[in-house]
């Protein structure tokens, strides 16, 4: 019988096996904004005053490696481990070297049904005071802080157990799904959308689909809805291919589009999304992924 109840806080980083770090931090620092500095053999990428929210190590994979999800105190993470083991999972601690690595006191570490890692984790690591996060390109600066450090689309061939490790292991919260097509006469998308505890629309989502990749794309929210066009400009400039133009969500409200990262999974680059509060927040149906736009770049 289950006797812990525990959510994270929010999805403190992203950890990316790439096989170009050098094609990873231009684009990162000249298209999308954020702030490069090396770690390790890898990068680590700052959106805010934490140290790292994107961890970009060499890997042949090109994908995503790993995630990092926050609590607050160490008791939330010692009742979030309680709570993985209830639901059969394994999670194992994080050596100091690792925890080193990923700038945080201590984690633990367990694997969900479609190879991922997660990192659950306490004590991050900022920035000193006198070394504010800077973009070479943004007007504004990106809406990470306690609403994490963005959101990602997992691609899974087995939604039920997907569902209980998010749900049940995890112990994130519904916000709500899309069931329609992607496009007139085109596939169905049967995705839910799923929210930590500081609200962010939502930090992860699944959906059953084929894919050579963990994921379908990764998402970093700005401040200023101009930076979002302004960065689509960026990258038409620069040649960088795109998977979606601009459009806007029904279910999230965000203003976006994804470009297609040296990896070859998505980044999705937005402005106002929503953020969700439990006390009157009602979990709807959606049947379209768009209210507008977000037309792949043939259409």
């Amino acid at each position: 019988m289950t006797t812990t109840h525990s959510i994270p806080a929010s999805l403190g980083y992203f950890v990316i096996g790439a096989r170009d770090l050098a094609a990873w931090r231009a684009f990162a620092e000249d298209l999308v904004g954020m702030q490069a500095e090396p770690l390790g053999d890898g990068l680590a990428l700052r959106l805010d005053q934490q140290a790292q929210r994107f961890i970009v190590e060499p890997g042949e994979e090109d994908d995503l490696r790993a995630v990092g999800w926050l609590y607050d105190t160490e008791a939330a993470l010692e009742a979030a481990i309680a709570q993985a083991r209830e639901h059969g999972a394994t999670p194992e601690a994080g050596s100091a070297a690792l925890c080193r690595a990923r700038g945080v006191e201590r984690l633990a570490r367990l694997v969900d049904p479609n190879g991922i890692a997660h990192e659950l984790h306490f004590g991050p690591r900022y920035a000193p005071h006198d070394a504010p996060f800077r973009s070479r390109c943004l007007r504004g600066g990106f809406v990470a802080g306690a609403l994490g450090a963005g959101h990602y689309v997992a691609v899974t061939a087995d939604h039920d157990a997907t569902a209980r490790f998010y749900r049940e292991t995890l112990g994130l919260r519904v916000s709500d799904y899309i069931r329609g097509e992607v496009a007139p006469g085109g596939p169905v998308l049967e995705a839910t959308f799923l929210h930590a505890a500081t609200g962010r629309h939502h930090s992860v989502a699944y959906a059953v689909g084929p894919t050579h990749k963990r994921v379908h794309h990764l998402m970093v929210e700005y401040t200023e809805m101009r930076d979002v066009g302004l960065a689509h400009e960026r990258c038409l400039a620069a040649g960088v291919p795109l998977m979606m133009g601009l459009g806007q969500h029904p279910n999230d409200g965000m203003f976006s589009f994804y470009a297609v990262t040296p990896s070859g999974f998505g980044l999705e680059i937005g402005w106002g999304g929503v953020v969700v509060d439990d006390a009157d927040w009602q979990v709807r149906s959606y049947t379209r992924l768009s209210d507008w736009g977000h037309h792949p770049p043939h259409a």
